[in-house]
């Protein structure tokens, strides 16, 4: 099993529990995450660090001074 974190920025959008579809993003040397439609964004990540997966399960929602941060995990 593989954890990841991603940034939300309002609350209540997935709750634990939910199935979510991920789709890839491509910048020049990394790759990103969001959580569809649109609910929440991933750091950005190098090829060996690249997601296989694009389905996942929110495991927990994190509120933190800095914001909501959903933790999916995936099947990898």
């Amino acid at each position: 099993m593989r954890q990841m974190d991603f940034k939300m920025e309002r609350e209540n959008l997935v709750q634990p529990g939910d199935r979510v579809q991920i789709t890839e993003g491509v910048l020049p040397s990394s790759w990103y995450y969001v959580v569809e439609p649109a609910v929440a964004m991933s750091a950005n990540y190098s090829f060996r660090e690249r997601l296989m997966s694009r389905e996942g399960v929110v495991k927990e929602i994190k509120n933190t001074p800095r914001g909501y941060y959903v933790v999916v995990e995936f099947d990898e």
